[in-house]
């Protein structure tokens, strides 16, 4: 059985539409107004392997928290829908993942208990490229949102941990990639137990 889902949400501050195969090869079709997300999006289907399609806009000329918090809120649903009764999942997996002077590790567990550890230390400082524009800084404090919005919305427990770096960039892409692999680990079938709920509840809701 196909696990997809696609999910739009519009309020009267986003527009965000997303389409997601768990099961995919990475691929991901990002129309996005903040270059950096778009890459870390990118990073996020690549690491785990997420066939991802995301079309969003947003009240920008507030500032990136909406558009940013929102899109891992749209994101977060795709995920409970796609995983439906979640079973025959493996439910929890956790990454250590290195990114030059940076360490960071991500656990999670598809529990149906939204939950999310945070502990990034950041510096606040918007990451700035060369290009202008709309797109030309990323707000470093909408990272965290980012995640809250999507563990809530995907009913799942996550642990985010900066151990330890220098560059906000490497620390961010890090969490995004480690994020990522935890993910893909959690959602895949366990050929031992394909038919079975991994709770003791016999639900995971």
């Amino acid at each position: 059985m196909a696990r997809s889902a696609g999910i739009s949400r519009s309020t009267r501050e986003t527009d965000i539409s997303v389409k997601l195969d768990i099961d995919g090869t990475g691929t991901a079709k990002i129309d996005y107004p903040i270059g950096f997300m778009v890459h870390m999006l990118n990073t996020f289907a690549k690491h785990g392997l997420f066939d991802i399609e995301i079309k969003a806009s947003g009240d920008l000329e507030t500032d990136q928290h909406h558009l940013v918090e929102d899109t891992g809120i749209v994101l977060g649903q795709c995920f409970a829908k796609a995983l439906g009764d979640k079973r025959g999942i493996v439910r929890t997996a956790s990454c250590l993942y290195p990114m030059d002077e940076t360490l960071v590790q991500a656990a999670a567990d598809i529990s149906g208990r939204a939950f999310l550890v945070f502990n990034a230390p950041l510096s606040g400082i918007p990451l700035v490229s060369a290009s202008g524009g709309a797109s030309s800084s990323f707000q470093i404090d909408t990272v965290e949102d980012f995640w809250q919005g999507f563990a809530s919305s995907a009913g799942l427990t996550l642990h985010l941990d900066v151990i330890r770096g220098r560059s906000d960039h490497h620390k961010i892409e890090a969490l995004f990639k480690a994020a990522a692999r935890a993910l893909r680990g959690a959602c895949e079938i366990d050929p031992r137990a394909a038919e079975a709920i991994p709770s003791t509840k016999g639900v995971l809701a």
